[in-house]
């Protein structure tokens, strides 16, 4: 197996490495965010507004974090930095 067969498998593995991981961890700490949400909303109605503003605020935030492990995945399958170092000597 010649090396750019091998940085090809490594690349694809990783990748899914990456996306495995990172989407546990934002899926995981959304959920919790929605129940404290929701045991928020459950003592204080009146504070619904608030609370649900920034719940979302913070799931955007979380998410951002899948969002960058799916961008980085996306580069080590098809813009691969490693490539060049491989083919190109």
């Amino acid at each position: 197996m010649d090396s750019v067969t091998t940085i090809g498998q490594i690349s694809i593995i990783m990748a899914g490495v990456t996306m495995a991981i990172g989407s546990i961890g934002p899926a995981l700490g959304e959920g919790w965010a929605a129940s404290r949400a929701l045991a928020a909303l459950a003592q204080q109605p009146d504070e619904a507004a608030t609370v649900t503003r920034t719940l979302f605020v913070s799931l955007a935030i979380i998410e951002s974090i899948a969002i960058y492990c799916f961008v980085i995945s996306m580069i080590l399958i098809f813009a691969n930095p490693f490539w060049a170092k491989v083919i190109g000597g």
